[in-house]
Formats: structure tokens, sequence, C-alpha cells
């Protein structure tokens, strides 16, 4: 293998997610954001969280709605 081509690998990369929580891992980088972790993921809650990307989601239940209206 040829050296100095990899990237330099972190033991104790800091990850810290939009919920607050902070654990280490390993990576190429130093420090990590994410969105979602083990702790707020609805897979691991239990719980239900919709993104709403410009109102897609309330378009769809008003559409859902006015069909089961009529029908």
């Amino acid at each position: 293998m040829k050296s100095g081509i990899h990237p330099q690998y972190h033991t104790a990369a800091t990850v810290t997610c939009l919920c607050g929580n902070t654990f280490t891992t390993g990576s190429t980088q130093s420090e990590l954001k994410t969105e979602v972790c083990a702790v707020c993921h609805p897979f691991f809650t239990g719980t239900q969280r919709i993104v709403d990307t410009a109102g897609q989601v309330e378009r769809f239940r008003r559409r859902a709605q006015k069909a089961a209206g009529k029908g």
C-alpha cells in the first residue's frame, strides 16, 4: 500500500446530535454533527416525528381527508 494517501484516523471522534446527546467513536473526522441518534430516533423511542418539507405532509392530509369525505 502507498504511504501518505490515507486520511488520519481519529480513535476518539466526538459525535454531537441535535437532541444534545454526545458520544465518541472512531472516524476520519475529529468532530461529527448529526440530526438523529439512538436516543432520539423514532425507531428506538417509539414516537413519530414527521419532518415536514414545504407543507407536503399537510397537503397530503388535506387531500386524504377530501377523498375520504367523497367516498
